[in-house]
């Protein structure tokens, strides 16, 4: 009874798992023909799984700040390409590039980072096409 109980478990899980995985790599919120360039200052690197997140402080046409958060890839993706935890640290100036959240809002998934000394911190994000300033 108990390894019936174990097996109807497992088979439970095995049918879930390639839907979460597949709903959670999902870009459709992101519109990936398009890019924005956008420049500021960091506010906060989070440095966590499954995605890495990026703040940033923006002045808007009016030299208003506004708040802009960008979802970039898992970290042991992102370390590949070169970055580390503290790669950028709040009060850092930026300029970014990133494919825009489709409704609007002030974010989108993160395609580059240009540092202030021209340090450029790229990522290779499944399913983005890249930019003529990406290649």
């Amino acid at each position: 009874m108990k390894i019936r109980s174990a097996a109807v478990a497992l088979l439970a899980c095995a049918a879930v798992a390639p839907t979460a995985a597949s709903a959670h790599h999902s870009f459709a919120m992101f519109d990936l023909q398009k890019s924005i360039t956008l420049s500021g200052t960091v506010k906060e690197l989070q440095w966590t799984n499954p995605h890495v997140w990026l703040y940033v402080v923006v002045l808007n046409d009016k030299n208003q700040p506004e708040d802009w958060s960008f979802e970039a890839g898992p970290t042991n993706s992102l370390a590949r390409f070169g970055w580390k935890h503290d790669v950028l640290k709040p009060g850092d100036k930026i300029t970014l590039t990133a494919h825009p959240l489709r409704n609007g809002s002030h974010g989108g998934s993160l395609s580059t980072v240009t540092e202030a000394n021209g340090t450029v911190l790229g990522m290779n994000i499944q399913g983005a096409k890249p930019d003529a300033s990406e290649k």
